[in-house]
C-alpha cells in the first residue's frame, strides 16, 4: 500500500511517497520518491508550484556510460593493478583507474591530459567514478604512466586479451598481423626517446618523426590481441620475429591446440628467416608473395582460372598450383579480382600521366637550350622520375647530346608494354599457404582478412574518435603507455560493435559511438529555500537503434535513479 511518510533532515520535515509490501512476510518499504518539504508539497496541490527548474545542464551518458560498461566487462582497472601493484599513498586513484580513465577518453573525445579534467566535467564521469577533482590534474596522469613498465604493459596486455576471449567468446582461431607508422609532433632536437625517429612514412609526413606499431587482431571482430611499438626508422620486416614470437607463447595457451592457429600477413613481412621462425612456431598461415617475383605464375595462361564464390567474392578468379617460395615447397592460390586489376590500371595511368607530365617539362628546359647541367646529372633525373614501379617498362625515354646546350629529350608511351604489363601483373595476387586442406575460398576469406586491421589502423588516424593523436608526450616510457592506451582503445570500440552485429546491429564504430552520443542526461536545478541547488536528472529521448544499444550495453545500470 502507498502512504506519505515523513523524515526529520537538520530539524526540517522533508516528505516521501513510499510503497509497502510484505517481504519474507514481514513489512517492506519497496519504493520510495521524493516530495520535498512541506512548502513545496502545497505548493503543487495548489497548482503554484515554486518547484519550477530554474535552469538545466546536458551531460554527455550514453557514449560514456557504454564504454565504461565495456571496460568494466573486461577489468580493466583491476587487472592493470593486480600487474603494477599497489597504488602510492598519496594517490587519490589507482594507476588501473588512470588508465581505463585515458582509455575512454580516447574512444568518446580524444584530448590531452591537461584538457581532461575540463572534457569530464561535461560527461556524467564524476556520478560513474568517484574520484576527487583534483586527481584529474594532468600530472596525477603522468605519475600512473611512470608506473608502468614495458614487461607490466606487456602483461596486462596479455591478461587482458585472455579475459577477453572468455567474456565475450572471442575466437582467436583466426588472427591478423599488420604494421604501420603513426606522425608525431616531437620535436627533432629532442633526444630523450629512442621511439620517434624518421622513416618511411605511411601518413607521407616525411617531415615528422615516426612511432611504429605492429598489431595483431582477431579475424572475428577486428579485436586486437597484441601490439608493440617499436622505433619508426625501422623495417616492418624487422619486427616480425619479436611479434610472432610472442604470438606463438601467448596464444597457444588461449587456444589450446596450437594447430587452431593461423596467422595472415602480406608479403612486407616476408623473409625466409620469417618463414621459417613462423614454421619453428608450430603456427599456421595465410600469407602473400611479391608477385614480380614469380614470372611462371604470371605468365599462366587464363584458361587455368576458375569462378571461385560468385557470392562471396564477385568477379575473382584464381588456379591452384605449388611452387617454391621462401625456402621451401608451398601451396599457392593465384587469384585475379576485376575490380583490384581495374582500380590499380586507374593507379599506374595516372602515375604515368604525372611522369610524362614532369619529362615533358624537363625536355621544355633543355630546348631552350640555357641548362647548365651535365648529361649524367640529367640521367639522373630521369631516372628519379621513371622510378615509380613499373614505369620504366612503359616509358621510352631517349636523351641525345653531350654538352649542356645539345641535349634534347624525348619520351613516349609504350602501347604495347603497356598492354602486356597490364595482363601480366594488374589485378593479380599470389597468395600462400600451409592449410593444406582448406578449400581455396576459406583461403582467400582468411587473406582478405587483413583488411580488417588496416580499417583499424584507419581508425586510429581518425581525429574524431579513437585517435592516435593528439600525443603530447615525448619519452620512451609514456609513448608506450599512450600506444597501449590507444591499442585498447580500439578493442573496446570493435568489441562494442561486434556486440552490437551479433545483436543484429551493424554499425561503424564511429556511427556506434554517434548513437550512443546523442542519448544526453539532463539535469534540472530548482533553487531551494537555503543551501545548494536541488538537482533533479533524466536521459533524454532515446530513438529504436538507441533504445537498442541501451538496452545492449546495460545503461540502465548507470543511468540516475529519480
Amino acid at each position: 500500500m502507498a502512504s506519505i511518510v515523513s523524515k526529520l533532515i537538520s530539524g526540517r520535515a522533508y516528505y516521501y511517497l513510499v510503497e509497502s509490501a510484505r517481504v519474507g512476510g514481514k513489512p517492506r518499504i519497496v519504493s520510495q520518491q521524493y516530495l520535498g518539504p512541506a512548502e513545496e508539497v502545497l505548493a503543487r496541490l495548489s497548482g503554484t508550484s515554486p518547484g519550477e527548474p530554474v535552469r538545466s545542464r546536458h551531460l554527455a551518458f550514453g557514449d560514456l556510460a557504454a564504454v565504461w560498461s565495456v571496460l568494466s566487462r573486461l577489468r580493466v582497472a583491476e587487472i592493470v593493478d593486480e600487474v603494477a601493484g599497489p597504488r602510492r599513498k598519496d594517490a587519490a586513484a589507482s594507476v588501473g583507474t588512470y588508465i581505463a580513465l585515458c582509455v575512454a577518453n580516447r574512444i568518446v573525445a580524444p584530448c590531452s591530459k591537461l584538457a581532461f579534467s575540463k572534457w569530464w566535467a561535461t560527461t556524467v564521469g564524476p556520478r560513474l567514478v568517484k574520484i576527487p577533482a583534483a586527481a584529474l590534474d594532468h600530472r596525477r596522469f603522468w605519475d600512473a604512466m611512470e608506473a608502468l613498465s614495458p614487461d607490466v604493459l606487456a602483461e596486462a596486455e596479455r591478461r587482458i586479451a585472455a579475459h577477453a576471449q572468455t567474456e565475450f567468446g572471442l575466437d582467436l582461431s583466426g588472427l591478423v598481423l599488420d604494421m604501420t607508422n603513426f606522425a608525431t609532433f616531437i620535436d627533432s632536437g629532442n633526444e630523450t626517446n629512442t621511439i620517434a625517429k624518421r622513416g618511411h612514412a605511411k601518413q607521407k609526413r616525411f617531415d615528422l618523426r615516426l612511432v611504429g606499431l605492429a598489431l595483431v587482431v582477431t579475424a572475428d571482430g577486428a579485436v586486437p590481441v597484441l601490439s608493440h611499438a617499436y622505433a619508426g626508422d625501422r623495417p616492418d620486416v624487422t619486427q616480425f620475429p619479436t611479434v610472432v614470437t610472442e604470438l606463438a607463447v601467448r596464444f597457444k595457451e588461449l587456444t589450446h591446440r596450437a594447430e587452431q592457429l593461423t596467422v595472415v600477413y602480406d608479403a612486407g613481412q616476408n623473409s625466409a628467416a620469417n618463414q621459417e621462425l613462423v614454421e619453428e612456431a608450430g603456427l599456421s598461415f595465410v600469407g602473400s608473395l611479391v608477385v614480380s617475383n614469380h614470372q611462371d605464375l604470371l605468365a599462366a595462361s587464363r584458361s587455368r582460372f576458375r569462378v571461385v564464390d560468385e557470392g562471396r567474392f564477385p568477379g575473382l578468379v584464381a588456379f591452384e598450383s605449388r611452387a617454391t617460395a621462401l625456402g621451401a615447397d608451398r601451396r599457392i592460390i593465384v587469384t585475379h579480382s576485376q575490380t583490384f586489376h581495374e582500380r590499380q590500371a586507374r593507379g599506374f595511368d595516372q602515375t604515368t600521366a604525372a611522369a610524362l607530365r614532369r619529362l615533358g617539362d624537363l625536355s621544355a628546359r633543355l630546348e631552350r637550350g640555357k641548362t647548365r647541367r651535365p648529361r649524367v646529372e640529367v640521367e639522373a633525373e630521369i631516372a628519379e622520375i621513371l622510378a615509380p614501379r613499373w614505369l620504366s617498362r612503359v616509358l621510352v625515354t631517349d636523351l641525345v647530346g653531350e654538352k649542356p646546350k645539345e641535349l634534347r629529350l624525348s619520351s613516349s608511351v609504350d602501347l604495347k608494354s603497356r598492354r602486356r604489363l597490364e595482363a601480366e601483373l594488374f589485378g593479380k595476387r599470389i597468395l600462400f599457404t600451409d592449410r593444406e586442406d582448406w578449400p581455396v575460398s576459406e583461403v582467400i576469406a582468411a587473406y582478405r582478412s587483413q583488411a580488417i586491421v588496416e580499417s583499424g589502423f584507419r581508425q586510429m588516424k581518425d581525429r574524431q574518435v579513437i585517435s592516435f593523436s593528439p600525443m603530447h608526450h615525448w619519452t620512451d616510457s609514456k609513448i608506450r603507455v599512450h600506444v597501449f592506451c590507444c591499442v585498447l582503445a580500439l578493442a573496446v570500440a570493435h568489441l562494442m560493435r561486434r556486440e552490437a552485429a551479433l545483436s543484429g546491429i551493424h554499425m561503424s564504430v564511429r556511427e556506434l559511438i554517434g548513437a550512443l552520443s546523442g542519448i544526453e542526461e539532463t539535469v534540472l536545478l530548482y533553487e531551494g529555500q537555503r543551501g545548494r541547488p536541488r538537482a533533479r536528472r533524466m536521459l533524454t529521448e532515446m530513438d529504436s537503434d538507441q533504445k537498442r544499444l541501451y538496452d545492449l550495453f546495460g545503461l540502465d545500470a548507470w543511468a540516475p535513479s529519480r
